[in-house]
């Protein structure tokens, strides 16, 4: 009994294992997405009960009322369902890059490449015919290329800057009229006054030979010994005083001659500092507000400025200047080329502007013995202006010796004579080199230089 009941018991859990089996399998084909398992996932402990089931089953008698269902377990999982394939989308168009010309090694792509036409050259400086050592003296005067022209200034005529001259003159810090006319008017003269009357001359810088003459003459005058008015003794001293400076001496530049030849060459000299450069571009306005055609040579080719400062001048009376093209150029060879252009232009005066050098250096006073010979195996130098600061005084005059005896000075040009207190340098410059002084300037304006009047600095003195 007890047997049958162990092999009812091991049939019934035989079946249930089975039975269990078989619904777990068939929810696992039914389940949407899950493919059928293989043989091989099912566990070894079950198959081996269902086979011990089935056996036992074989035995048992048909009215047993269970069953053993075999299921078929494909080796292959169902394709899961296809999804539909997204639209195709269109094709951005494809942007072409602008195109560029040139290789690419030459521009950066992308970038408009710059024009490869050469660019216009500047058209060379014009070289004056005739050139020597120097080869590259050019006519400063030419406009650079686009530039406007600039309007020629029309200078102050001649006759009327001694007018303004004077009463700037008369205005100055010169006292020697003033102070001799103080003491002459006073009443019988004692050897005191004429004492005085000989210190204020000497300090004036009149000289020593001048002032013995002067005062000669004052004490040999009846209307200062003998009367006292003021009127007479005035005019006594303006005679005694024209008598030095030279009344009926000409004064006039031997370029304006009606004997000149042309070109007229005037050369410029003197020491550092006394205002040639300036004079020299004074000059010229004064000569073209006379009606002549001027050129100027920049020969100062060791002042860093000076051809500058002398272009300047030009430029504004349409004035010419030949300079160099270059700084520290032979000086000769630069007065040679503008005598030259001078010569072939038919040019009235040409100015030649020298560097200022000191009166005791022998081998610069020997160069400008060499500017006037190498300008006058072309044209004669018709004039040589010393120009000399009027407040030097005793100075000067040393200057002037060595100038004189350098080159042959003509004429003397006395400089800032309004600001000095020695007006007297123009009888004493005269009387040393036994030439007269032709041109004064009495300030900075353009036109404040003239060509020097006696009666008009006399008067301009007593004033």
């Amino acid at each position: 009994m007890i047997i049958v009941l162990s092999v009812i018991a091991v049939v019934l859990v035989a079946v249930v294992a089975g039975v269990a089996f078989a619904v777990h399998a068939r929810r696992r084909v039914d389940s949407p997405g899950t493919g059928a398992s293989d043989v091989s996932d099912v566990p070894s402990s079950a198959r081996d009960s269902a086979r011990r089931t089935g056996a036992s089953a074989g035995s048992e008698p048909a009215g047993s009322g269970s069953s053993l269902t075999t299921v078929s377990v494909s080796s292959s999982r169902p394709e899961p369902p296809a999804q539909p394939e997204p639209p195709a989308q269109p094709e951005p168009p494809i942007s072409r890059a602008p195109e560029i010309k040139g290789s690419l090694r030459d521009e950066p792509s992308g970038i408009q490449p710059e024009s490869r036409e050469p660019a216009p050259s500047a058209p060379a400086p014009s070289e004056p015919d005739g050139s020597a050592s120097s080869g590259s003296a050019s006519d400063g005067s030419q406009d650079a290329p686009g530039s406007r022209p600039v309007a020629a200034e029309r200078p102050e005529s001649s006759a009327s800057r001694w007018t303004r001259l004077r009463a700037r003159l008369a205005s100055s810090s010169n006292p020697i009229g003033r102070t001799l006319f103080s003491i002459l008017t006073r009443d019988n003269l004692s050897e005191e006054d004429w004492e005085d009357v000989e210190d204020t001359l000497l300090m004036a810088d009149v000289g020593a030979e001048a002032t013995e003459t002067l005062v000669r003459g004052l004490r040999s005058d009846a209307r200062v010994v003998g009367a006292s008015d003021s009127a007479q003794v005035r005019d006594a001293l303006r005679t005694r005083l024209l008598e030095v400076v030279g009344e009926d001496t000409d004064r006039r530049l031997n370029a304006v001659k009606p004997d000149a030849t042309s070109p007229s060459v005037i050369i410029m000299v003197g020491v550092n500092g006394t205002g040639k450069t300036t004079t020299a571009g004074k000059l010229a306005r004064l000569l073209v507000a006379e009606g002549r055609t001027v050129m100027m040579a920049a020969a100062d080719t060791f002042r860093a400025a000076a051809a500058d400062q002398l272009q300047t001048w030009g430029a504004k009376v349409g004035v010419p200047v030949v300079r160099s093209d270059r700084d520290g150029a032979d000086p000769a060879s630069v007065a040679f080329d503008a005598a030259g252009k001078a010569l072939d232009n038919g040019t009235d005066v040409l100015i030649v502007d020298t560097a200022g050098r000191l009166q005791n250096k022998a081998n610069l006073m020997d160069e400008l013995g060499k500017i006037r010979r190498v300008i006058e195996k072309r044209v004669p130098v018709a004039e040589v202006l010393l120009v000399l600061d009027a407040t030097t005084g005793q100075n000067g005059l040393t200057q002037a010796r060595v100038f004189a005896e350098a080159i042959g000075v003509t004429g003397v040009v006395l400089t800032k004579l309004d600001g000095s207190a020695k007006g007297g340098i123009v009888v004493s410059v005269q009387n040393e080199l036994h030439v007269p002084v032709k041109l004064v300037g009495l300030g900075e304006g353009p036109d404040d230089l003239a060509v020097f009047n006696p009666l008009g600095f006399v008067d301009g003195l007593l004033a």
